[in-house]
């Protein structure tokens, strides 16, 4: 429910919009598939992202929350030197893990959230993934051992189909 305010006129009802706005897996805002392109539009987009307690992300347009399908995961991270920072521009804060899922993908938990880490940062991120040996980390990469790090983290291994129970959002939101 929104706030009013003496004076101020009150927002018009309106319903929530469903299956327009999505997030792909370079954190590219798409309207009804179609890449968003305009500055200003991806601007109030990445200003306006946010989620609700059912773990449903969402795009707040004046009165009309516009639910967002998500790829893989609310953030798309990308590296910024040794930082990663998310699609809208915000940081990512510290990593709290590094994990991989059963799709070869390379995900970050972080202070933010839980996001996907943008496909063209994933030759850096491999060449920080030890033992150096590379048989050991094709070894990890096909079946699980042996054990690698990512910096100072364990990589870990999640099934992409847990992503979204395990860190709460719903990937597709319909109303």
């Amino acid at each position: 429910m929104q706030p009013q305010f003496p004076g101020q006129p009150k927002w018009p009802n309106v319903p929530a919009c469903f299956e327009w706005l999505s997030l792909d897996r370079r954190g590219d805002w798409r309207l009804q598939g179609e890449r968003v392109t305009h500055r200003g539009l991806i601007e109030f987009m990445n200003r306006q992202y946010g989620s609700d307690e059912a773990g449903r992300w969402f795009v707040q347009n004046g009165p009309q929350r516009v639910y967002v399908d998500l790829a893989c995961t609310p953030w798309v991270f990308r590296r910024d030197g040794e930082a990663f920072v998310s699609q809208t521009g915000a940081s990512a804060g510290e990593v709290r893990a590094m994990l991989l899922d059963d799709e070869g993908s390379f995900l970050i938990e972080a202070e933010l959230g839980i996001g996907l880490v943008d496909d063209r940062d994933l030759a850096t991120c491999l060449a920080e993934c030890s033992p150096d040996d590379e048989t050991s980390l094709l070894a990890f990469l096909s079946d699980g051992a042996p054990p690698v790090r990512w910096r100072n983290l364990p990589l870990t291994r999640i099934a992409s189909a847990e992503l979204a129970a395990r860190y709460r959002f719903v990937a597709q939101p319909r109303g």
